[in-house]
């Protein structure tokens, strides 16, 4: 493995510290109208796709760039770099490796001007994490596809205007991985029908989106007819990554570490007691283990080797840190953390921790649950 930045990546690391502090600063983030003076501040500097190519919007910087840009902006607590995080992150990504020309002059500058959201159908009743037996069908009629079926767990799908749907064009391949068609399908296409799901949270991010005879555009397949499982493993690939993601994560551990600071537990700090300092150690430890796990997938990508299981490895530790991140809070806050409104006496902001540990199961079972990580890996 290298660790070593050059001196031009160096500088560039400089240059984004400088600017998260000037664009970053107290005063900016109290400012009205904050986060769109951020979004067009990162659209100017050309990081918003910062690795797509230059000729459909994108920065066209390397991997190495990317990786520090993000890194730094997970560092400073910056919001997303765009609005549009499934397209910035996996649609845009599959459409610059499998799309017509005209698909990435039509799609690629959209996402990166945040004018609209994507959500991807993927996962079906009885068929999650087994994708490849997916059984939403697509047929061929004419210059269009017709689509029946149904989708579940679809995120964002009540205010996305496209979704990259997986389909199967062929039921008789001997492989289940063969068959299946990758479409591009716009969601107010006559026939869709998304029903939100409320989670235990109060929320809504998910949906069953249910497809009636959809006509979809010939011209909307992204790759080739029966090859779509190569476009599916390309996208979440870049999902499981999380080779960024770390810088994030230890920026979570210090915010639980600061709760334990300030948290009373019996008469002592929180972070004085032997149990709570060793399960921090041990978040730590595992942060520290997925960095150089991140740096090893970055090396190899950086040399165009094949990636082997480094993507799953970061994923199954990411799925335990949220789940013991949010155990650990919860531990530390004691009874004041089924107050979901906060406890002013706990002397500590406590509402992020008690909503979020609801919501983040979700970061266990997305992309691919343990098991199927587990299985990847062996």
């Amino acid at each position: 493995m290298d660790f070593k930045l050059t001196p031009d990546e160096e500088a560039f690391r400089d240059e984004v510290r400088a600017f998260a502090k000037e664009n970053l600063s107290p005063e900016a983030r109290k400012s009205s109208g904050f986060l769109s003076n951020w979004l067009k501040a990162v659209r100017e500097k050309r990081w918003v796709g910062f690795n797509w190519p230059e000729a459909y919007g994108g920065g066209g910087g390397g991997i190495m760039k990317q990786v520090i840009l993000k890194e730094e902006m997970a560092k400073a607590g910056a919001p997303p770099l765009g609005l549009c995080l499934m397209g910035l992150q996996w649609v845009g990504p599959a459409i610059i490796e499998y799309g017509t020309e005209e698909q990435k002059k039509s799609f690629l500058p959209d996402i990166l001007d945040s004018k609209y959201q994507w959500c991807t159908g993927y996962s079906e009743p009885g068929f999650g994490s087994d994708l490849a037996s997916l059984q939403c069908k697509a047929v061929r009629d004419g210059d269009e596809y017709v689509i029946n079926g149904q989708k579940i767990w679809t995120s964002i799908a009540s205010w996305s205007k496209w979704m990259i749907l997986l389909t199967r064009t062929d039921f008789n391949t001997d492989d289940k991985h063969d068959g299946i068609t990758c479409l591009l399908v716009e969601m107010d296409s006559p026939g869709i029908e998304v029903r939100p799901i409320k989670n235990m949270a109060g929320g809504s991010l998910f949906s069953e989106v249910f497809f009636d005879n959809v006509r979809v555009p010939v011209e909307n397949l992204l790759g080739e007819e029966g090859k779509g499982w190569a476009v599916t493993v390309s996208a979440l690939a870049h999902e499981r990554s999380g080779i960024s993601e770390v810088a994030g994560l230890a920026k979570q551990l210090d915010e639980v570490i600061e709760l334990a600071k300030q948290a009373t537990r019996n008469g002592r700090r929180a972070s004085e007691q032997p149990s709570i300092r060793r399960r921090l150690a041990k978040a730590d430890t595992i942060i520290e283990g997925m960095r150089l796990n991140g740096q090893r997938f970055l090396t190899r990508q950086l040399k165009g080797e094949p990636l082997s299981s480094e993507t799953s490895i970061n994923k199954l530790h990411r799925a335990f840190l949220a789940i013991e991140l949010g155990d650990l809070s919860l531990e530390i806050l004691g009874n004041a953390s089924q107050y979901l409104g906060g406890d002013e006496t706990s002397g500590v902001d406590q509402n992020l921790w008690p909503n979020g540990v609801l919501d983040w199961p979700t970061v266990v079972i997305g992309g691919g649950t343990p098991n199927i990580q587990r299985n990847i890996i062996a």
